[in-house]
């Protein structure tokens, strides 16, 4: 009875917000308000409220949280280990194909020969070696 009382108290005190808010030429900043005050008072309504309250207080409920929470755990921990078995596969270049993307099976372009260190397309100072390693390693 004191949560029912305490959401339609915040539930007035909203919407006063939202009339002073009205009053200020602020129509949709009201409009806001009143529909976020009349939430607590719906709840109340509907009997969630008491729901809520009766759950809070069940230790059947906290039971029923934990195994929640203990499934989430085991759900989460097969999806790492599935995630790093995938990954040793793709270093390992494991029998089985990886369902994440096929291989190529010839290069699109013709590569480009690469240019000597002091040609003028380049400066001397820039080496893109590891970039086009990486490019190639994802087949791009």
């Amino acid at each position: 009875m004191l949560a029912e009382t305490i959401c339609s108290a915040a539930a007035v005190a909203g919407l006063g917000i939202a009339a002073i808010t009205a009053y200020r030429k602020r129509y949709l900043s009201a409009a806001r308000i009143a529909a976020y005050a009349l939430v607590p008072l719906g709840l109340v309504m509907i009997g969630a409220v008491d729901w809520i309250a009766g759950t809070a207080f069940s230790p059947v409920a906290w039971a029923g949280f934990g195994v929640l929470g203990g499934a989430w755990l085991l759900f989460s921990s097969t999806r790492a280990v599935e995630r790093r078995r995938a990954g040793r596969k793709e270093i390992t270049g494991g029998a089985e194909q990886s369902a994440v993307a096929p291989a190529a099976s010839s290069p699109s372009r013709a590569v480009a020969p690469k240019p000597q260190a002091g040609s003028a397309g380049q400066p001397a100072g820039e080496d893109f070696s590891d970039i086009e390693a990486i490019l190639k390693k994802h087949g791009i």
